[in-house]
Order: C-alpha cells, then sequence, then structure tokens
C-alpha cells in the first residue's frame, strides 16, 4: 500500500522536511517585499510622540528614530514593559532622548490627561504616530466611557488625542500624522447608516471581526483628516506594517491557538513590520502626501468600500459626539 514505503511514518521526516523548507522560503519572500528605507535622515530636533512604543512594532519604531537622534516621547499604557524598552534602547543607543508618559488609549479621561501634559511641556510636536492597537477575544468589553473598548484603543482614543495635539502639530514646519492600520480592514464593512460604529453588543465567533473593523475607521478616520488638513503643513497617513509576530496575538483563544503557531512562525518580525512606518516618518518623498495607504514603504491602492466620502464625513461627526468633544477644543 505504501509501495517502498515500509510504514507510513518513514515520509515523516520528508513532510516536516518540506514544510521547514515553504517556511523558510515564505519568509524570505516576506523579507523581500517588506520595503526598504532608502534614507539616513538624520531627524535631531524633531520631537515624535509613538503610541503603544513598550512593545513590538512601536518599540522597534521608537529605536530606529532614536538611531537617527529624535525626541521621542513612548505614550504607553503599560508603564513597566515600557521602562523596560527604554532602557533596551538607551543600552543601545547611550544618547537616545526617549521619554516616557502614560496614556491608555481605551479612556478619554486618560487621553484628556496625556493631551494636557504634552501641551503643558512641549511647544511643537513634529510626528504623532499612533501605533497602539489591541485584538480582543470573543467576548467584548465595554469601557466606562461607554465604547466598546477595541473601538475605543484603535479608534476614539487616537481620533481625541489627534484634535487634542493638532495645535502643536501645526507648529511643525512639517507635522506627519501616522496610523498603523491594517489589510484586514478588507474583510470588515461599516454600515452607511452607522449602526455599528460602538458594538457594545457585539458577540461573533470570529474574535478578529471587531479588530477589522476598527482598522477600517482608522482608514477612513485618515482619509477624512487628510481633507481637513489640505490646507496645513500637516498630512495624514495609514499604513498596512504585514502580518508580525507581536503581541497582538496572545489573545488566541485555545484550541486555535494550537493551529495558530505554525502559521505564526511565517510572520515578519517586529523590526520589519516597523520599516513602513519609519519610512513614513523621515522620508522627503512623502512630505506633501497626505490622505494614502501604504504597504512595504510603497503607496497601495484602497478598495472602494473605505472610500465613500460622504460616510468618511458622516463618521467624523459622529465621532466627534462618541468621544464627547468640547468647544473649547482645538478644531479640525
Amino acid at each position: 500500500m505504501f509501495s517502498s514505503w515500509d510504514s507510513p511514518f518513514d515520509i515523516l521526516p520528508y513532510i516536516v522536511t518540506a514544510i521547514a523548507a515553504f517556511v523558510s522560503l515564505f519568509k524570505f519572500y516576506l523579507r523581500l517585499t517588506c520595503g526598504k528605507i532608502t534614507t539616513s535622515r538624520n531627524m535631531e530636533g524633531k520631537t515624535i510622540i509613538i503610541t503603544g512604543a513598550n512593545s513590538g512594532i512601536g518599540k522597534e519604531t521608537a529605536r530606529d528614530l532614536a538611531k537617527r537622534g529624535a525626541r521621542i516621547i513612548l505614550a504607553c499604557r503599560n508603564m513597566d514593559t515600557a521602562k523596560q524598552a527604554r532602557e533596551e534602547i538607551i543600552s543601545e543607543y547611550p544618547s537616545a532622548n526617549l521619554i516616557l508618559k502614560h496614556i491608555d488609549l481605551s479612556s478619554l479621561t486618560s487621553v484628556r490627561q496625556f493631551a494636557q501634559d504634552i501641551i503643558a511641556t512641549e511647544a511643537v510636536i513634529d510626528v504623532l504616530i499612533h501605533n497602539a492597537g489591541v485584538a480582543q477575544g470573543f467576548n467584548n468589553k465595554v469601557t466606562a466611557d461607554g465604547l466598546e473598548f477595541t473601538m475605543a484603543t484603535n479608534c476614539y482614543g487616537p481620533f481625541l488625542l489627534t484634535h487634542l495635539l493638532i495645535d502643536l502639530l501645526k507648529k511643525s514646519d512639517q507635522g506627519r500624522i501616522i496610523l498603523v492600520s491594517s489589510k484586514l480592514y478588507r474583510f470588515a464593512r461599516l454600515r452607511k447608516d452607522l449602526s455599528n460604529i460602538n458594538p457594545i453588543n457585539y458577540f461573533s465567533l470570529f474574535p478578529v471581526e471587531l479588530y477589522n473593523l476598527s482598522k477600517f475607521v482608522e482608514i477612513m478616520f485618515t482619509q477624512e483628516l487628510a481633507r481637513r488638513l489640505k490646507d496645513t503643513r500637516v498630512t495624514a497617513n495609514c499604513l498596512h506594517p504585514g502580518v508580525i509576530d507581536t503581541g497582538i496575538w496572545r489573545n488566541v483563544p485555545f484550541p486555535i491557538n494550537l493551529l495558530f503557531k505554525p502559521i505564526q512562525m511565517c510572520f515578519r518580525t517586529p523590526e520589519e513590520g516597523a520599516r513602513t512606518t519609519v519610512f513614513l516618518t523621515v522620508s522627503p518623498d512623502v512630505a506633501n502626501v497626505s490622505g494614502k495607504y501604504f504597504r512595504g514603504c510603497k503607496e497601495n491602492e484602497l478598495n472602494q468600500w473605505v472610500q465613500d466620502k460622504d460616510v468618511q464625513w458622516k463618521l467624523w461627526e459622529a465621532a466627534k459626539s462618541l468621544v464627547k468633544l468640547r468647544e473649547s477644543d482645538p478644531k479640525i
């Protein structure tokens, strides 16, 4: 039955070798397509805020920009891991100028406290990188502000923070706002009546659905933001970093995680995932580019569902209510 094989187990080493070869070739392909940063631009004199800079893509972004001499504000929820990240980067680049600040993007109060601190201590912000993100499990959570936790962290916290810091960004000679999004937006749809922008009663057997929706909303925000900033020196762009092996996958539930681990071996490293973020931060080639979506350090096309300008405008106006914008807050 097994021809030249004495038993079905004789073929097992060949199967393992074939899988290992496939994984190696696929990882090589991902490395070739993750993009390259060709500029060695020095960022001395530039102040950059990176949310979620305590691990993963955020930490690697901070590492690269620290090497370039930037003054970096690590805006993090977990201050213990933020301190570890800061020490790690400084051990590599002793002259790195890294400042730790606490922020919980799921809390509107925390976002306002962070912004007040920045406004009181900083004269200008050159780059605001919205890197922090979460991916929940099967059940969602509702924040103290009545917002769904994933949407609050990935969308509405950054939306409010952008509003509160916009005046400092406008003081830069070339302000940049960068949102780390995901290609998974393609698997989400925002209803035209906006009935799912705050899905507090959400339940699904597919735990990435809320994450996908949050990335869809992020991209819509980016395009509307770019239009509203068109007569300023501030640009806004978003990006897909690739599928990266970071802590965001820690919530993959059992037993799905047993099947997920072999797939995770093919993911890009955080350093590779940070390249497009760094590219959008430092490259002179995108100095006047705004409202675009990048992948592998190159501009990419978006699908038609996420480009509806009418829905983008309605979403923006609805979000202003969700985050409780005040008359005294800066306007975009």
